[in-house]
């Protein structure tokens, strides 16, 4: 029985992962099964033992790898291990090898965001032009900014996922989650600017709210240009990217006050350990500014 290939599947009908997670879970596997069988002669997973795993491990750092692409990688062979023991009257694997495993440390990098006066000065101060391209553009910066949400989402975005009267949008997020968060009033304007123009100038397209001037669905590649392009009209951050604007987001509403589990549940966290690296960057704004305001700061 082919149980890489069995995982795979259950990887993809029924944990639900996207084809991005599936990829990298079959890159690591294989990977994993190549080292095995130069160390043994053969790939068993009846005779995958700690050593083994560890001794892979070794080679990993050794090649260069991150301490972060180390620990992703043993994550596979753990769900690969944890997945076999499941049908262990096949597999006739009883234990996990890759437990208990010291790994190497990844050091926390906070998250880069833009502060809160450039991005108003970005989508307040005539920066975008009044045709489709431009008012398109806007309205994606304003998305990603006034929602918090991910590429990935913005690009499953249809007219009917708003209620403007109740100024909520519903997301399809990770493991086709779905989730319904509260966006900003001023959202509304840009929002039936944009479907009007966009109705007039390219078409109605039901499937898809944001589009190319061809009418087809817009892609990652174009939403990275664009966020890409407008943030480099005012910040100097080197990293410019649809998740800066999710990261600035989430810091500015914590900067604001917001409840960090509140924060969670509108970032779409399946864990409340995704949303407290914010808290870091928050701590150093409240620092910075209890120096500028306290008498003995």
């Amino acid at each position: 029985m082919n149980y890489q290939e069995s995982f795979i599947n259950y990887l993809k009908y029924e944990k639900r992962n996207s084809s991005h997670t599936v990829i990298a879970y079959k890159k690591d596997l294989d990977q994993f099964v190549l080292f095995c069988t130069e160390m043994v002669g053969e790939f068993d997973v009846k005779r995958v033992d700690t050593k083994l795993v560890r001794n892979w491990i070794v080679s990993l750092m050794e090649r260069g790898y991150t301490p972060r692409s180390v620990n992703r990688k043993v994550s596979t062979i753990k769900a690969y291990f944890r997945f076999l023991m499941k049908n262990a009257e096949t597999s006739g694997v009883e234990t996990n090898p890759a437990i208990n495993l010291p790994l190497p440390k990844i050091r926390k990098k906070l998250p880069g965001f833009v502060e809160e006066n450039n991005l108003h000065h970005l989508l307040d101060d005539g920066f975008f032009s009044d045709d489709f391209r431009g008012v398109r553009d806007k309205l994606i910066i304003t998305l990603l900014y006034g929602t918090g949400i991910r590429l990935a989402e913005l690009l499953k975005l249809k007219e009917s996922s708003f209620d403007m009267k109740g100024y909520l949008i519903k997301v399809l997020g990770k493991r086709q989650k779905e989730r319904i968060i509260p966006y900003p009033r001023s959202i509304n304007p840009l929002l039936q600017q944009y479907l009007e123009i966009r109705n007039r100038e390219v078409g109605y397209t039901p499937d898809a709210l944001l589009v190319t001037e061809k009418g087809e669905p817009v892609y990652e590649k174009l939403i990275y240009r664009v966020v890409k392009r407008s943030l480099e009209m005012v910040t100097s951050l080197e990293k410019k990217s649809p998740h800066v604007l999710r990261h600035s987001y989430a810091t500015h509403l914590l900067n604001k006050g917001a409840d960090l589990n509140a924060v969670k549940e509108l970032l779409g966290h399946s864990s409340l350990s995704a949303t407290q690296i914010y808290t870091h960057t928050t701590f150093e704004k409240l620092h910075d500014i209890y120096k500028q305001a306290h008498p003995r700061g």
